[in-house]
């Protein structure tokens, strides 16, 4: 039997991936809840697909926590759970600031940490649900002046890798969708010359939708993604 879903809640959501993933869930039937720190940029969207917009800081305990219960009210407790924000700090090692570094790390990883944590709460007594995190190439390898997107995007892996052995047997499915290769998008499109170089965001969306769709006989906790036209 086919896992049915209802609600669906992107964390960290804006352009581009955010907006398919969006789209896509819109298209299946479920109802869409959309959280940013900014939600201006999220009026488009939101119209499109009839989604509900919330304030959040990713980071923030105490945001989490009202994100949920703002949704749960609103909506019911979504079903779908996808954490898809992150924040960088560039730079050599010896330049880095460590409070610019600390704050990347809490919004690619503790946020995780923080929404996945309400969400399970959620779907545990239900013993349903599913959880999904948005990785990165840095969440396999480590690049040089990365090392804060780096750190945050491993640790986002880690949790997910953990959640999936613990929450996995509960009935709530864990991904993790390693991205590795640029989005194209309105201010980034593939050159002529390379018309395959950017993954296409719908079909990042298709993806996670497919991985939705797995019977849990046959569960997957990760699935990398990248155009085929690179190499690795």
């Amino acid at each position: 039997m086919q896992p049915q879903f209802s609600t669906a809640l992107i964390v960290g959501a804006g352009s581009g991936l955010s907006a398919a993933l969006a789209r896509r869930f819109a298209e299946e039937g479920l109802n869409v809840a959309l959280a940013a720190r900014q939600t201006d940029k999220l009026a488009g969207i939101a119209a499109a697909t009839r989604a509900s917009v919330f304030a959040c800081d990713a980071g923030d305990a105490g945001d989490v926590a009202r994100l949920f219960e703002q949704v749960e009210t609103s909506l019911g407790a979504p079903d779908v759970v996808v954490y898809n924000a992150s924040a960088r700090a560039r730079g050599a090692l010896i330049d880095l600031d460590p409070e610019a570094v600390a704050q990347a790390i809490r919004v690619s990883a503790f946020g995780g940490f923080l929404v996945a944590q309400q969400a399970a709460r959620r779907m545990m007594p239900h013993g349903h649900g599913a959880i999904l995190f948005t990785g990165a190439s840095a969440s396999v390898k480590g690049y040089k002046l990365s090392a804060p997107f780096a750190m945050g995007k491993f640790a986002l892996r880690g949790l997910a890798q953990s959640l999936a052995r613990e929450l996995h047997p509960q009935g709530i499915h864990i991904g993790h969708f390693v991205i590795d290769g640029g989005i194209a998008g309105e201010s980034r499109k593939p050159g002529a010359d390379a018309p395959d170089s950017l993954l296409d965001a719908d079909a990042i969306a298709a993806t996670y939708w497919h991985v939705l769709q797995q019977p849990r006989s046959a569960w997957t906790w990760e699935v990398e993604l990248r155009p085929w036209v690179e190499t690795f």
